[in-house]
C-alpha cells in the first residue's frame, strides 16, 4: 500500500489483493502484468483470480512514461517532482479477455500492426527493414519503433529516408529511428551498408528484406545485372550473406522476406527441368516487366526456405509472406497503366495502415523473440 500512496492511489477500491511477494506493472503499451519477485518471474495472469487487465485512459496530467537502461518501464510526475514504478492509471484497469483466441480468430483484413503488438515491448531488439521510407515499410517501421524496437530504416534516398525518420519521430519524440544508406541496385552499396551497422556494434534481432521495385522497365545495374532482378532479390541475398553472422550472434532472430502470390505465375527452369540463369536476368529482348518480378518474387521464397533450413539450427528463423492483393503503395509507379489499375482495386483492397499486418504477425506469432521457431511461409510450397 506504501506504493499506492506514493503514487497518490491510496483511495483505490480494488478487490484484489496481491500475495505477498507480488508486484502489478504495466507494459508501454498499458498491459497490466505480474511480478514474483520470490521466484523472480513474471506473468499476464492475476495470481489469484487468473484474469487479464489493462489500464484504461491517458496518464493524469503532468505524468510521462519513460523507461530505464533495462527496458523497465516507470512514470514521471512532473508536478511533485518524484518518480515510480507503478503506473498511476492502475486504479482504473479493466478486465482482459481471459480465454485466448487463436492467430486466425484474434485478427482479420480489418487488423492493423498496432493491434497485432498490442502488449509488446520491443525495448532493447535491433530490426532493419529495407525500403522503409515508404509504403509496407514505413507501416512496419513506424509501428515498430512505437513499440520500444530500435529500427533502421535502410533507404535508398537519404532525404526521403530522413523524412521517414521525423514522420515516425512526430509520433513518439523518443522512437529509436535511424535512417541509413543502402541502394539494392549496387553490391557496393550493400557491401558499404552492412560494414557501416556492424561498425555500431549492435545486435541485429530482425531483418526484413522488403524493399522492391515492379513493373521497371529494362534496365541494367552498375554490376551488369537485370534491375528488377538484383534490387528485388540478389541484393538481398547479399545482404543476408553479409549480416549472416550478426543475426548469429543475436539469436534468437529473425528475417522476414516479403514476397508475393505472383511466384505462382511464372517459372524459373528450362525444358529439361533445370534451372535457367539467364531467366532470371534476361536480355532487353527478353524482357517482360511482370515476369522479372513474378520471377524474383519466386527466388525470395526458394532463398527463405533454404535460409531457414541452413540457419535455424543455429537459432535464426527466415519466412516469407504475402503481404496482400493489390496493396495501394508506391510499388506501381512506374507505369500509367499498372496506377490506373491499382487505383481501381483500391476500393476492395487493405489500406495502407492496415496491409503491414502480415509481416507484424510474423514476427509476433513466430517471433524473434521466442527461442523456438519454424518456417512459416504464407504461400505454396515450393519444390
Amino acid at each position: 500500500m506504501a506504493a499506492l500512496k506514493y503514487a497518490g492511489l491510496e483511495d483505490t477500491d480494488s478487490e484484489e489483493e496481491l500475495p505477498p511477494g507480488w508486484e502489478e506493472r504495466t507494459t508501454k503499451d498499458g498491459w497490466v502484468y505480474y511480478a514474483n519477485h520470490l521466484e523472480e518471474k513474471t506473468q499476464w495472469e492475476h495470481p489469484k483470480s487468473g484474469k487479464r487487465k489493462r489500464v484504461a485512459g491517458d496518464l493524469p496530467y503532468g505524468w510521462e512514461q519513460e523507461t530505464d537502461e533495462n527496458g523497465q518501464v516507470y512514470f514521471v510526475d512532473h508536478i511533485n517532482k518524484r518518480t515510480t514504478y507503478l503506473d498511476p492509471r492502475l486504479a482504473f484497469t479493466v478486465e482482459d479477455n481471459p480465454v485466448k483466441p487463436t492467430t486466425r480468430q484474434k485478427y482479420d483484413g480489418n487488423s492493423t500492426a498496432m493491434e497485432i503488438l498490442q502488449g509488446r515491448d520491443l525495448s532493447g531488439k535491433v530490426v532493419i527493414i529495407t525500403g522503409a521510407n515508404s509504403g509496407i515499410g514505413f507501416e512496419t517501421a513506424k509501428s515498430l519503433a512505437l513499440h520500444g524496437a530500435c529500427v533502421i530504416l535502410a533507404c535508398r534516398s537519404v532525404a526521403r529516408g530522413n523524412d521517414a525518420v521525423q514522420r515516425i519521430l512526430g509520433e513518439w519524440h523518443k522512437a529509436k529511428v535511424e535512417a541509413m544508406t543502402l541502394d539494392l541496385a549496387s553490391l557496393q552499396s550493400v557491401q558499404h551498408f552492412a560494414e557501416a551497422f556492424k561498425s555500431k556494434n549492435l545486435p541485429l534481432h530482425i531483418l526484413i528484406c522488403n524493399a522492391a521495385v515492379f513493373g521497371a522497365p529494362w534496365s541494367l545495374t552498375e554490376d551488369g545485372l537485370e534491375s528488377t532482378f538484383q534490387v528485388n532479390h540478389l541484393g538481398h541475398f547479399y545482404l543476408v550473406q553479409l549480416l549472416e553472422d550478426v543475426l548469429r550472434q543475436s539469436s534468437p532472430a529473425r528475417v522476414v522476406v516479403v514476397s508475393s502470390e505472383s511466384h505462382r505465375f511464372t517459372e524459373i527452369k528450362d525444358s529439361s527441368g533445370k534451372l535457367d540463369f539467364s531467366l532470371l536476368s534476361p536480355s532487353k529482348k527478353e524482357y517482360w516487366a511482370m515476369l522479372a518480378y513474378n520471377r524474383s518474387k519466386l527466388c525470395n521464397i526458394l532463398f527463405s526456405n533454404e535460409l531457414n533450413r541452413r540457419l535455424s539450427p543455429h537459432g535464426v528463423t527466415s519466412n516469407s509472406v504475402h503481404p496482400g492483393n493489390m496493396i495501394y503503395s508506391s510499388i506501381h509507379r512506374n507505369w500509367w497503366v499498372y496506377t490506373l489499375l491499382f487505383t481501381l482495386a483500391r476500393p476492395f483492397t487493405k489500406s495502407m495502415v492496415r496491409q503491414e499486418l502480415f509481416n507484424t504477425c510474423l514476427l509476433k506469432e513466430g517471433s524473434a523473440l521466442q527461442e523456438k521457431g519454424t518456417n512459416v511461409h504464407t504461400s505454396r510450397q515450393v519444390e
